[in-house]
């Protein structure tokens, strides 16, 4: 799994490769989402178009920075959830929490900021 990290603005763009679990890149990607929070860029768009599976530890993981996120005043919200992804949101009844997108430019907008 791997995690690659962008700027649009204010927002930053988290594009993730791979399953993410706990033996599959759960730590990696949890120190993406917690080194984005502590430089204080608390917008956060995880793209999920290459995500194939995630477990609970991943799942966790989201919540975590969703929580994290929004008490330092921004949000975490997915972009092109797989199918996958989506059933286990749908199961976890998290799909009312996270807000998805189809696109980035939609994505970035939800922020209140220009897309590039």
């Amino acid at each position: 799994m791997t995690v690659h990290e962008r700027a649009i603005g204010d927002v930053t763009i988290l594009d993730v490769d791979g399953r993410i679990t706990v033996q599959e890149g759960a730590t990696v990607f949890r120190e993406a989402l917690s080194g984005l929070l502590d430089a204080g860029r608390p917008k956060i768009i995880v793209n999920m178009a290459a995500v194939s599976y995630i477990d609970s530890t991943a799942l966790g993981e989201l919540v975590r920075g969703y929580t994290s996120a929004a008490k330092r005043g921004g949000g975490l919200k997915l972009l092109q959830v797989t199918p996958p992804v989506h059933q286990l949101l749908t199961m976890t009844r998290l799909t009312g929490v996270f807000q998805e997108y189809g696109s980035e430019a939609d994505a970035v907008k939800s922020f209140g900021a220009a897309s590039a």
